[in-house]
């Protein structure tokens, strides 16, 4: 929990990973590729005393993790993502069963959302019914862009991702966190095109899709969607970091958001380990949009930051003690 000038913030990270990116397990230079471009990410829109040296980026050391979440990341719970990539890295880049038992070693700390992938078929949705069983999952992370074998992306209209959909239907998986953001290396711009968000929402009305990178640069198609789509939600890791960079650019985000969304139906997340949540949320909690913008914008208020920092996420996750602390 965060407190500032009379005001507590719950804070739940709802984007997180606990990532071995290291030369070890990169298979390709695909791989290498990947990691120096979050590289690039977390060096260009960091501070520069959160900056950290390429070595000490490419893996998640578990001890600097919990302190950088917790210990001064002023994180209350972290909702861990898997993103596999075993195209480029040998033993996936993050997994559910590597979350799973850091959140086993860290009780309290951590809910672990799994994966899945669509081309895998029949036998991706054994695997999802079994990572549901062993982790009692409440939600999945979806990566459009991944690679495998011959396909280099998926959409959330396909058939098979319908499959998979009513399947989290079925088992109570009701949190859809989808990347929706810039292009990453090697990835390809139109695997994140964000339309297939709007056909997935209108199908499945019961789940919740969270558009993570609000879907940056698309900013402008992802509001029009999520203002028809009332379970489409905004994950704001990777805008968050504009608060250093280009505050006016983050302002026009946050603006745009609320004006479209509202404070309701926006989460926040690190994005960890690309950048660590502690600056993050300091600097959110201080941000205010400029005078000359109010006038369209209007202002985020303390209880609109609480809500975004955390109060949304615990909706979500039915984190309840979170509301009594």
């Amino acid at each position: 929990m965060y407190h500032k000038d009379g005001h507590d913030y719950v804070v739940v990270d709802g984007n997180a990973r606990f990532w071995d990116g290291g030369p070890a397990n990169q298979r390709n230079r695909y791989g290498e590729g990947y990691v120096n471009c979050l590289f690039d990410y977390h060096t260009h829109l960091s501070p520069p005393d959160r900056r950290w040296t390429l070595e000490e980026f490419e893996r998640c050391a578990e001890d600097r993790m919990i302190h950088d979440l917790f210990e001064v990341g002023h994180a209350d719970v972290a909702i861990l993502q898997s993103t596999c990539l075993t195209d480029w890295f040998v033993n996936g880049f993050t997994t559910t069963a590597e979350s799973g038992s850091l959140a086993e070693r860290h009780p309290g700390r951590f809910l672990v959302n799994g994966r899945f992938d669509p081309r895998d078929g029949e036998a991706g949705l054994e695997e999802l019914e079994r990572l549901h069983e062993r982790w009692q999952l409440q939600g999945v992370t979806l990566c459009t862009g991944e690679w495998k074998g011959n396909s280099k992306g998926w959409k959330l209209s396909d058939p098979w991702a319908y499959r998979y959909l009513e399947a989290c239907r079925s088992l109570g998986i009701r949190n859809i966190h989808v990347y929706k953001g810039p292009t990453v290396y090697p990835m390809n711009r139109d695997a994140f095109d964000v339309a297939d968000v709007d056909d997935a929402a209108t199908a499945f009305p019961e789940l919740r899709f969270v558009v993570e990178h609000v879907g940056l640069p698309r900013l402008d198609e992802f509001c029009w969607i999520a203002t028809q789509e009332p379970n489409v939600y905004g994950g704001l890791a990777l805008a968050l970091p504009f608060l250093h960079t280009r505050p006016r650019y983050f302002a026009q985000i946050i603006g745009e958001l609320l004006y479209w969304l509202g404070e309701d139906r926006l989460l926040f997340g690190s994005d960890y380990a690309i950048w660590q949540p502690g600056w993050l949320v300091e600097r959110f909690v201080d941000f205010q949009i400029p005078e000359d913008m109010q006038g369209e914008y209007g202002v985020l208020t303390p209880a609109a930051k609480q809500k975004i920092l955390g109060l949304n996420a615990a909706l979500l996750y039915d984190l309840k003690d979170l509301f009594d602390r």
